[in-house]
């Protein structure tokens, strides 16, 4: 009797974006690490040339993982999408046959071992997990970030004071910039000419890397069923007039981290509260220890597209 065949595990590539921390970043690396993987490490150049060498040397025990070619990051330019596209790309060059990107900070942390991020992924084959809402109508107040035209320039956001319409027969969308996509999102946003004119647009728009992807995918077919969960724990807490920051998780909040469904969390400072990196390491030890390979994590996902 013939037996259907059966997927291989899923693999991930990650791009991992640092600025600061480098021995927070390698309890990070050392939690998600995984030989089937791929891993790219993104140095923001405003931190100085010692903290890429430290990683350097710290990643050349790992084959499966490199540095990308570190820019300047600012918060609220478009460098930041830039770097996700170029890691994306980068990736894609690296490895025939991943399926899944994660984007990560060197802030984040994860609650899930890798092989319940497999099981997870495999169990939701086809989708992509971002958030996303129509900007328009239910964010209104941010249309202003796509719609003023802004240019990123000597380490700023500089306001042209020039206002302009969105793209002709396209709906802006936001969310923010964590999300697990497909490798089929990935090589169609890098590659195909369609998404020039986003590209375009969007490299003079404030906090792009909130709305690009999104509205790449909103807008064009090259993916599969968008659920709107990034699966990361935030807890979003405001932070001045025009954007909200992520709370610092410390040790009050392990028992919501380790009873959490969601594959990680954000944001960690090991200067702050280092326990909670403890706890979060020995609740993955204990994962792997009970299950060989842990079943996948549930999701009731929403769908809305």
């Amino acid at each position: 009797m013939s037996q259907v065949p059966r997927h291989a595990p899923p693999t991930v590539a990650y791009l991992i974006l640092v600025h600061r921390y480098p021995e927070q970043f390698k309890r990070l690396f050392k939690a998600i690490h995984d030989p089937a993987n791929h891993y790219l490490v993104h140095v923001d150049k405003n931190a100085g040339p010692e903290l890429e060498s430290d990683l350097r040397g710290f990643l050349a025990a790992y084959p499966n993982a490199a540095i990308l070619e570190g820019k300047r990051a600012l918060w609220g330019g478009y460098s930041l999408v830039d770097a996700e596209l170029r890691g994306m790309a980068k990736l894609l060059e690296m490895d025939a046959r991943w399926d899944y990107f994660i984007n990560l900070s060197g802030q984040d942390f994860p609650l899930a071992t890798q092989a319940q991020i497999r099981g997870f992924l495999e169990a939701n084959r086809g989708r992509e997990f971002i958030r996303v809402l129509d900007q328009a109508s239910i964010r209104p107040e941010t249309m202003g970030r796509v719609l003023q035209h802004v240019v990123e320039q000597g380490g700023r956001i500089v306001d042209s004071l020039v206002t302009r319409l969105f793209l002709k027969d396209a709906t802006p969308y936001i969310g923010n910039q964590w999300k697990i996509v497909s490798r089929k999102f990935c090589d169609f946003v890098c590659h195909d000419p369609s998404v020039d004119r986003y590209k375009a647009f969007y490299r003079n728009t404030f906090i792009a890397d909130e709305g690009f992807f999104q509205t790449v995918m909103m807008n064009t077919a090259a993916h599969g069923e968008v659920v709107n969960d990034d699966k990361r724990m935030i807890d979003w807490v405001p932070d001045g007039d025009i954007k909200l920051r992520p709370r610092t998780y410390t040790t009050a909040d392990a028992d919501a981290l380790t009873s959490s469904s969601d594959l990680f969390a954000r944001k960690f400072d090991a200067e702050v509260d280092a326990e909670i990196l403890d706890i979060l390491e020995a609740h993955l030890r204990a994962q792997e220890v009970a299950n060989e390979r842990a079943p996948a994590v549930e999701l009731a996902p929403v769908l809305v597209a």
